[in-house]
């Protein structure tokens, strides 16, 4: 009897023995999409292949789903490029897709995916090479069909957002064999002619029909321009080489008229946003104009004459004031000393003792000291405190 083994063990086996085998890690396998669905979420691409006898699930990584050159539709024959894996939760084997390609193009899907490999080691994709679009194009080029829908799905949208611009047509065949050297030809003249941005066009299409944006003359054509570039070629499913190089994809014609047509409202917010990015500049510029004002106005009445007046003008008061208190001060020790030696002459003079009841004689207005001084018939004053009498000397004079 056999011995038992777990769910797991059986699983780990068969994925070991399929990954070992050197003819299931690459290979192409040709069928008919019978399902075919990108997962909302993670982005993963999920699909059935299926044949008269089979059907073969199939799975694709985010990162290489969105670099699908088409539009993968239910009933399409296409050539799957993968390794085979093994789905342990659902029990089952899958492809790991790494191309998937419509059968009958695969020979011009590789030519397109080597075509690529060598323009981006030229560096032609670098996201650092992409020019921004101008906020209000005065001038719109459209490379495009004169009869193409793509074009009136550009004129309406610019009619419609942004009337003012003035649109250019540069047209060029955008299908046929000859229709790639048609476009890079617009391309370059559309460059030329000083516009503002550059719309390079066309309607959906199958995959094909989009091969003319898939050349090397257009892409060449698109990147040595100096004007920015907007691609919108095919549905927002489509991805061709010219969406690589243009500066900005737009997923529609409609799309890349109003990525270059701003809306009234936009304009609007623009200009309000202009306005209070000027309003702050010039609040700032005044703010310091106010203050280089208020510095200069200092330094100026710092060295004004009114300033040195009033200055001299308070000095000149201060030295009033204190010359008048000096003068005062003078005065009042001088009136002090006086009336000191007016106390004491008055204390010295002859008139103080008649106060004390002495007289004073006169004699031609002087003072008599001596008797000696008189003689007969001299007339005399004799003065007492408070009044004075004259006489006349008739005896002789005898000294005491």
């Amino acid at each position: 009897m056999s011995s038992i083994i777990s769910v797991s063990q059986l699983t780990n086996y068969i994925t070991h023995r399929l990954t070992e085998d050197i003819r299931l890690k690459t290979l192409t396998v040709k069928g008919e999409l019978s399902e075919f669905k990108i997962h909302y979420a993670s982005g993963h691409a999920y699909f059935t292949l299926k044949d008269e006898g089979a059907v073969l699930k199939g799975v694709m990584w985010k990162a290489k789903a969105e670099r699908l050159g088409f539009e993968p539709r239910v009933g399409m024959s296409v050539l799957c490029i993968g390794s085979i894996a093994v789905y342990k939760q659902g029990g089952y084997y899958q492809i790991s897709a790494n191309e998937l390609v419509p059968a009958g193009l695969g020979v011009k899907f590789l030519q397109q995916k080597q075509l690529e490999e060598r323009l981006a080691k030229l560096g032609i994709f670098a996201q650092e090479r992409k020019k921004s679009l101008p906020a209000l194009p005065k001038k719109i080029a459209v490379v495009t069909s004169l009869n193409g829908a793509a074009l009136q799905d550009v004129l309406n949208i610019m009619k419609r957002r942004y009337p003012v611009a003035e649109l250019n047509i540069f047209p060029a065949q955008v299908q046929g064999e000859s229709a790639h050297l048609t476009i890079a030809s617009a391309i370059r003249k559309a460059d030329m002619s000083g516009s503002d941005v550059i719309i390079v066009t066309r309607g959906g299409g199958s995959y094909e029909d989009l091969m003319p944006f898939n050349t090397e003359e257009v892409a060449m054509a698109i990147s040595d321009c100096n004007t920015p570039v907007i691609s919108a070629v095919g549905h927002e499913t489509d991805t061709t080489i010219a969406d690589h190089v243009a500066d900005m994809r737009a997923p529609t014609p409609s799309a890349a008229a109003e990525q270059c047509a701003p809306t009234v409202d936009s304009l609007i917010s623009l200009i309000d946003a202009q306005k209070d990015k000027l309003d702050s500049a010039y609040g700032h510029y005044i703010g310091l104009r106010r203050e280089q004002i208020n510095i200069l106005s200092q330094r100026l009445s710092a060295v004004s004459p009114y300033r040195i007046i009033d200055n001299n003008k308070n000095k000149l008061e201060s030295l009033t004031s204190r010359l008048d208190k000096a003068y005062k001060e003078q005065i009042s020790a001088k009136y002090s000393a006086i009336q000191n030696i007016v106390g004491k002459l008055e204390a010295l003079g002859p008139y103080k003792v008649l106060d004390r009841g002495y007289t004073l004689t006169l004699k031609n207005g002087l003072p008599v000291t001596d008797a000696a001084q008189l003689t007969e018939n001299d007339e005399i004053v004799i003065r007492f405190r408070d009044s004075a009498v004259t006489a006349k000397i008739t005896g002789t004079i005898k000294n005491a």
